[in-house]
């Protein structure tokens, strides 16, 4: 009686906890739609806001060409116009090319803001796919606990084990967060306040020592490209558009190839197969996957040759990531809570999510080798 009792807690618990679990996940569903249709909204205002900049920048661009033609004219016979005329001709010219200028660099702005938003609709929309998705699972699980008492700690370990895919999935959506909350507070944020400041002091020039305003608005231009140049990171660190414009094998090519310069770590990568496009879904993970993987091999295996194959056969992928690194031993990192295994639990789960197999074989001196499988719904042709 005591066993059964205990059984009968033990299930009820477990529902429960399934139930709290899935309300959670119900939020996020919620929060992120919510946050999807603000986010729509605003990006609807903003794509107002670029076309009239645009329109604007295209009405001040065909001003300024007439100044700079009429400024031609005058500048051709000078005799002929009086010493105001020629002097309001020079000041026309030069005020629309400033004001042209400053025009486009607000459409610059604006057009990275759009993009910034579309990357991140594009992450909430992932986000409640995945909720969705998890939701499901649980009530699988629901109703397959409350069916009976069978194989009750087989059940414990597949609730316990969704449970732990759901708070990891949380985890690392706001340590992402974080990490670009980071990103943007130290790299654009900072620059756009120097910016301002900048710009402030070239006014201030321009009554002072105007011959100096050129060689500021050029440091000032400097800021501007390398602050762009740290947004298009970001992006392509959130969501590369190469991966839904081209696919996944163009996109693994633009990351390695980056990575390499930034880092120097030199990959080989090679494919067979056709390059045909897969589920978005899909793509998205297995690119995260060979991101965690780099990451892995340059932080931790001190590796000096690497090497990545991915083949693409009628209804599968299959994946071979191979180093000549330190190694490792596999159960006590996967043990190790506060280094979290490397990664290696996220791309676990991934590949979970895929319905995929992962094997890793390493050693402690013996490199490292890692070889996915991931089923595809249809062939690939």
């Amino acid at each position: 009686m005591f066993v059964t009792n205990d059984l009968d807690r033990i299930i009820k618990e477990t529902l429960e906890s399934i139930e709290r679990s899935k309300i959670q996940l119900y939020n996020i569903e919620e929060n992120s739609m919510e946050k999807l249709v603000g986010l729509n909204k605003e990006l609807t205002e903003l794509n107002y806001e670029v076309d009239k900049i645009i329109k604007q920048a295209d009405k001040l661009a065909a001003e300024e060409k007439k100044a700079r033609v009429r400024l031609m004219e005058v500048s051709k016979d000078f005799r002929k116009y009086t010493e105001k005329y020629i002097k309001d001709a020079y000041d026309t010219a030069y005020l629309l090319q400033l004001e042209l200028v400053k025009t486009r660099e607000k459409e610059k702005v604006l057009i990275c803001r759009r993009n910034y938003l579309e990357v991140r609709m594009r992450r909430l929309e992932d986000t409640a796919n995945k909720a969705v998705k998890l939701v499901s699972q649980m009530g699988v699980v629901l109703n397959f606990l409350s069916g009976g008492r069978k194989d009750l700690n087989t059940k414990t370990n597949e609730l316990q084990k969704a449970q732990d895919m759901a708070l990891s999935i949380i985890k690392a959506q706001e340590e992402e967060r974080k990490r670009v909350a980071r990103e943007i507070h130290d790299g654009p944020a900072q620059s756009m306040a120097n910016i301002v400041m900048r710009a402030e002091f070239c006014l201030k020039l321009l009554d002072m020592s105007p011959k100096k305003v050129r060689n500021e608005l050029i440091s000032l231009q400097n800021i501007v490209r390398i602050s762009l140049m740290d947004v298009r990171k970001i992006i392509f660190d959130l969501r590369p558009m190469v991966l839904d414009d081209l696919g996944l094998v163009p996109a693994i090519k633009r990351y390695l190839s980056n990575y390499k310069e930034q880092y120097g770590l030199q990959v080989e990568f090679t494919y067979s197969g056709q390059q045909a496009r897969l589920e978005n879904s899909v793509e998205v993970a297995l690119f995260r996957i060979i991101q965690e993987i780099v990451s892995n091999i340059h932080k931790h295996a001190c590796a000096k040759n690497s090497v990545i194959k991915i083949e693409m056969i009628n209804n599968r992928v299959n994946i071979q990531v191979r180093d000549d690194g330190k190694g490792f031993d596999l159960d006590e990192v996967m043990a190790n809570k506060e280094r979290e295994g490397y990664g290696l639990l996220g791309i676990q789960e991934r590949v979970q999510l895929l319905n995929g197999e992962i094997n890793i074989v390493t050693a402690p001196g013996k490199g490292t080798s890692i070889i996915i499988s991931v089923p595809l719904k249809c062939d690939v042709v």
